[in-house]
């Protein structure tokens, strides 16, 4: 593409996809381009993909709608920057991971784009989705039961893919009340290895019993890593309030004292769950 097109692209209002793509094949020009777009590479950009995804996600949890436009952008580039990275190694393009998804699309939803009938549960398009998943794997020889769960995941995820892959194949626990007994089972070898074994050990012992967790959400259909989410805010929305009653009171957090904060903390559940907001 010669300059002028690529400058009457670039600067094009109205431009689209193909503009956001010429402005990073710009910024990775070896001559002209932006210094540090130029030296990264797959791995240096990673982490900026992972930080990007779940800021869409903190958008949404936040239900933050104007800010959901931009960090939906964010993730956006996010995949035209590797895209463009491997098109100059030689390995695809941008319009061949578009024209990838949406094949993946097509043939995993036979019932909107094919023959098949749409008259189904909820429940039998998941199963007929997970044969068609299967079917992949296979093709990608991928036959390990285990094989394809991305090891990138955040740790919780991962493990609760890694436990219903096991499912399928009927590795699992009956009911909630086993899982419930393993993490009885697994916090007290943890006491032990508290006492007993070196730092390794007790690592090892605290990730068994993190996984019976993620098991146990999984059996309640409870999404862990949500879950964990909302936890973190509301802890944060219950410490900042313990932050304002002590700056209100002519102190900080550290010029209080466990007792003084518990009490509060209790206080400020407790008007929580009364749907008030607790002052003094």
């Amino acid at each position: 593409m010669d300059q002028k097109t690529s400058d009457a692209i670039v600067h094009d209002p109205d431009g689209g996809i193909d503009r956001l793509v010429e402005i990073m094949r710009r910024l990775r020009d070896r001559n002209s381009g932006c210094p540090w777009d130029i030296e990264q590479d797959f791995a240096t950009i990673a982490p900026y993909t992972i930080e990007e995804a779940y800021e869409v996600a903190d958008a949404i949890d936040r239900q933050a709608w104007d800010e959901l436009k931009g960090e939906l952008g964010d993730l956006l580039f996010q995949s035209v920057f590797h895209a463009q990275m491997a098109e100059e190694a030689g390995l695809f393009t941008f319009h061949e991971v578009a024209q990838g998804m949406a094949d993946k699309m097509v043939a995993r939803h036979p019932h909107v784009f094919g023959d098949e009938t749409r008259d189904k549960s909820a429940d039998q398009q998941t199963a007929d989705w997970e044969k068609i998943k299967a079917a992949e794997r296979a093709a990608k020889a991928e036959v390990r039961v285990l094989d394809g769960v991305a090891l990138g995941l955040p740790a919780l995820m991962r493990a609760v893919k890694l436990q219903k892959r096991a499912a399928r194949v009927g590795f699992d626990w009956p009911s909630t009340d086993e899982v419930i007994d393993k993490i009885v089972e697994e916090s007290r070898e943890l006491v032990e290895a508290r006492d007993e074994l070196t730092q390794a050990e007790i690592e090892e012992e605290m990730g068994d019993l993190l996984f019976v967790m993620a098991n146990l959400a999984r059996h309640l259909k409870v999404d862990p890593e949500v879950a964990l989410r909302a936890a973190n805010a509301k802890f944060t929305r219950r410490f900042n309030k313990i932050e304002d009653v002590l700056a209100a009171r002519g102190k900080t957090p550290a010029e209080s004292d466990l007792a003084e904060m518990d009490g509060l903390w209790t206080r400020i559940k407790q008007a929580e769950k009364a749907g008030q907001d607790y002052s003094e």
